[in-house]
Parts: C-alpha cells; structure tokens; sequence
C-alpha cells in the first residue's frame, strides 16, 4: 500500500465498507469480497489536473462521460477539465454544466478549471468570483496565456484574493512554429519554437507572482531553462509549481519520425537535454506534479498536413504506465514519489483534499500491476481519440482496478480471477 499522504509504503489488508476505508471487515450479515492483491500495489485515487474534455463543440474528439471514463481505465479517480472548450468555461452556467454531466456520467469526478480571461481571449479577467461560486477550483486560459502583463496581473491579483491558483500555459502567444526549433524542424523544413518562448513567459510569471501572491502554476514544463526558474523561484519562497506530461519525459525531438503529426503537440519535444533536465526536475522536487494533457482529437484532423494539424495527443490511458517505466522503472524515483506526483501533488495545487488510504477516509483508490506487461494500441483504448505518439510501444505497469467511493468503477479480468468470497 503506497499512501504519500500518510508517508506509508508497507504491505497489509484494506478493507473497504460503507463508501471508506475501515479498520475491519463488518460482521453481522455481511458478506465480504476478498481479492487476493499479492503482488500489486494498491494506491490512493490519482488525479489528473490537466484533461481536456472537449464537451461542448468538441464530442467528436471526445465528451465528458468518454473522456471520465478513459480516466478510470486509466487508474484515475479525478481529473482537472481545462476550458478551452466551445464556448469557453468562462461562466457560471458553464462550469455548472460540465459539473452535471461528469455526475451523469458516474465514472471520474471532474473539477473545474475555468477562464481566466473572457472568451480565453486574454483581455479582460472573467468573473472569478462567479465562477469559483459555481465550482470553478483554478483558473486558466490553457491552450494559450494573456499577452497583456496588465490583465494577468489584474487576474492573479482576483485569483488570490479568492484563495485559488493560476494555471499558466507559458508558451508566448505571439511565437509561431510546430516543433522545436532545432535539428528536426529543420531537417523536415518546419518553423520552429524556440525555448525563450516558453521560458520567457515563466520568468514574467514567476515576477507577477511575487507582486500578487498569487499561486502560479507553470503546465506542461518542456524546457531546461524553465526548470531552473522554477527551481530558484521555489528556493525563493515564490508559491509556483510545475507540471510534466509523460510524453515530455519519454521522448525528444529526436524520436519524431518525420511529418507524423502524432508527434505534434504544443509546447513540442524539445532536445534529449531539456528531456534529461525535465527529469532531474522530478527527481529533485522542482516538478511535483505529473499530468497527461489529454489533448485528443478526431482521426480526420490529425491527418492534415503537419503545419496545419492541431496539437496535442491522448494520454489518460497511457500515463501511468509510461511515467513508471521512466520514473520508478529508469531509477529516478521510488514508488511512494511517483505516487505522489499523481496524487497529493495535484491535490494539494487544486485545493483538494489528499487521497489518502487511511482508516476513516473516502475510499478512492487505485490497483496498479507493476509486473503487467501490455501493448499501446490505440484502437482498443475508451477515448474516442487515437491520437497518441506511444502506438505500439510495450509497456510494463498498468491499472487494473478503479475503485471511487467503495464502488468499482473499472477492474481489469485478472481481477475477477482473484476474486473469493467468505461467509
């Protein structure tokens, strides 16, 4: 049982009844389910603050319920739903909406995320007030960040009165590019992103941070200079985090085969030394958050030309297996720090409570094989999107159970073939 929040890695029982976890099996006319787990781990619920749900204007790519429920089988009980949606979640009725169809839905819960500036279009603060009123948890306009330092300091300055977090997509507006500017953008004649374009729009958060008090998170961290800012910030006192995808920590420019737009994603892969940094940047607590930014869309649009593909890929029902086999499996963390990348990490930026497997707590929680080993195809995944850059790899480490409330929400067969019961 790896539990960050309770800093406990020790083998034993958990049992569940009643929705939580309790200290012994009830007795009395109960009869219990007993799952043999040797061999797995049983985890807190994950959470995954930053998934794109697409729902509404975007159901072919995917929708609250499909998106929710490839989080489950991906072994998350929780995710963050970013608002760059159509229309954007910049209103009450908006966050309220994507709040009643997650609980329609029934599988992961959703929390909010809403605009930070009206429309996401960067030129004037939303109602933040209204929208943390209607459920909103943080704000930001991902997808993009406000070009005018004025209206972003405006924003944080609400934010932190309001006790929530900045979620930054620290890529400047203004740059243009689809990939790195480097070796393989132009052997492939490409326009590239350089990395000031990223790391440019940390340093201008990380100051608007230390003028406001605002909490500023920085998604999807990509190069090394950012890494270094925020490592400096934190030693600082600055309340900033910073996320990593598992595809930023798995593969480099160096891995994109040619034009193949499954590759293409903003920020891009950058060098195998922003990929080495990045990982240092988990291991030494600069990054403590992992997140997928589930970014998927329909087969159709990917097949564009490159320059005119949209970026992002899939990555709820691939990131647990893919950040164990570089994090745990490549000696860089041990189990309990990976786990709470994915758990208290995000919860704590959130506002959440921290998943926990104490005694008396909500009983969220996960069972991940660490010895399973499966193989990407994209065919055969929940979301309705195809488009990850993983397709064929294997893997080792997956979920297979999803538990949310005491109620089984996804479970792999090898489940059902430990199952016994007692009486």
């Amino acid at each position: 049982m790896l539990d960050p929040a309770g800093g406990r890695d020790v083998e034993g029982m958990l049992c569940v009844a009643g929705g939580r976890i309790v200290s012994e099996v009830p007795s009395g006319g109960f009869e219990p389910v007993i799952v043999d787990a040797r061999g797995w781990w049983i985890l807190p619920g994950l959470v995954d603050m930053h998934v794109h749900l697409r729902e509404p204007g975007g159901e072919e790519a995917e929708t609250v319920a499909s998106g929710c429920r490839a989080a489950v089988h991906g072994g998350f009980v929780a995710v963050g739903a970013m608002p760059n949606t159509t229309p954007p979640m910049d209103s009450p009725g908006e966050v309220r909406a994507v709040l009643d169809r997650a609980r329609a839905a029934g599988y992961a819960r959703v929390f909010p995320c809403a605009c930070l500036t009206v429309g996401r279009r960067g030129r004037q603060p939303a109602n933040l007030a209204a929208l943390a009123e209607a459920g909103a948890v943080a704000f930001t306009d991902d997808g993009t960040t406000p070009a005018d330092v004025a209206v972003l300091q405006a924003a944080m300055e609400e934010a932190a009165a309001l006790g929530r977090g900045v979620l930054d997509h620290a890529l400047d507006p203004e740059a243009g590019g689809h990939l790195h500017a480097g070796r393989c953008a132009r052997a492939l004649g490409i326009e590239g992103i350089s990395s000031a374009a990223e790391y440019r729009m940390v340093e201008r958060d990380l100051e608007l941070s230390r003028r406001t008090g605002c909490r500023v998170h920085i998604q999807h961290v990509s190069t090394r200079e950012a890494v270094a800012l925020i490592r400096a910030a934190r030693r600082e006192g600055v309340p900033v985090t910073g996320e990593v995808t598992p595809h930023h920590l798995a593969l480099c420019e160096e891995d994109i085969p040619g034009r193949d737009t499954r590759f293409k994603m903003s920020p891009p892969l950058r060098t195998a030394a922003d990929r080495e940094a990045l990982r240092e940047g988990v291991a030494d607590g600069t990054l403590t958050v992992l997140a997928s930014d589930h970014a998927p869309h329909p087969m159709q649009a990917k097949q564009q030309a490159f320059e005119r593909a949209p970026n992002g890929v899939v990555g709820l029902e691939t990131a647990l297996g893919v950040t164990f086999g570089v994090l745990v499996g490549g000696g860089i963390l041990r189990p309990l720090e990976w786990v709470a990348r994915w758990s208290v990490g995000p919860a704590d930026i959130l506002g959440l409570e921290r998943p926990s497997l104490a005694v008396g707590a909500v009983a969220d929680l996960v069972v991940f094989d660490p010895e399973r080993l499966w193989t990407v195809h994209a065919e055969q995944f929940v979301s309705r999107s195809r488009n990850t850059p993983f397709e064929g790899w294997r893997i080792k480490g997956k979920a297979i159970l999803t538990m949310r409330e005491g109620s089984v929400c996804f479970a792999d067969r090898a489940v059902f073939d430990r199952i016994s019961q007692t009486r």
